[in-house]
């Protein structure tokens, strides 16, 4: 199974599961990363530092090591 990480800057992508701490998995639920809600990749920072993505009409920036905590499957429309 893909995550984030394995994706390129304007792809689309739907949240599968995650993995990772209790912790982390609870504070990516409160930032709306929710199983079955379509994701896109914007763009990583430099030296892949962190991660820009868009879900639900906003814009968040996580670090790329919780990204690959993200299973993800691509967007078929």
């Amino acid at each position: 199974m893909k995550s984030v990480t394995d994706f390129s800057p304007g792809d689309i992508f739907t949240i599968e599961k995650f993995t990772g701490s209790i912790e982390l998995q609870s504070r990516l639920v409160e930032m709306g990363f929710v199983p079955g809600v379509k994701i896109r990749m914007v763009k990583f920072a430099p030296w892949k530092g962190l991660v820009e993505l868009k879900i639900r009409n906003y814009h968040v920036s996580i670090r790329v090591v919780e990204a690959e905590n993200i299973k993800v499957i691509e967007y078929e429309s």
